[in-house]
């Protein structure tokens, strides 16, 4: 994951990566902390993204899937 930006998730793109910036969340491993945050779970990280940047449904789902994928496979 490293220094990637938060663009590099799936189901974020440009549109809702300048607003999850703004919000302060501006690299993927700053997500994926409030993934953590939120105990991996896809209905409070779905709610929260939809709230906080916009997401639709895929787009929240997608990005849940991404950074779950991710921990099962590095953590």
């Amino acid at each position: 994951m490293g220094e990637k930006p938060v663009t590099a998730v799936a189901g974020i793109g440009d549109t809702l990566g300048k607003r999850l910036e703004v919000e302060g969340f501006d690299r993927a491993y700053v997500l994926f902390g409030q993934f953590l945050l939120l105990k991996t779970d896809q209905e409070l990280f779905c709610a929260w993204l939809k709230d906080i940047c916009g997401a639709n449904s895929k787009q929240a789902k997608d990005c849940h899937t991404c950074l779950a994928e991710w921990k099962d496979q590095f953590m």
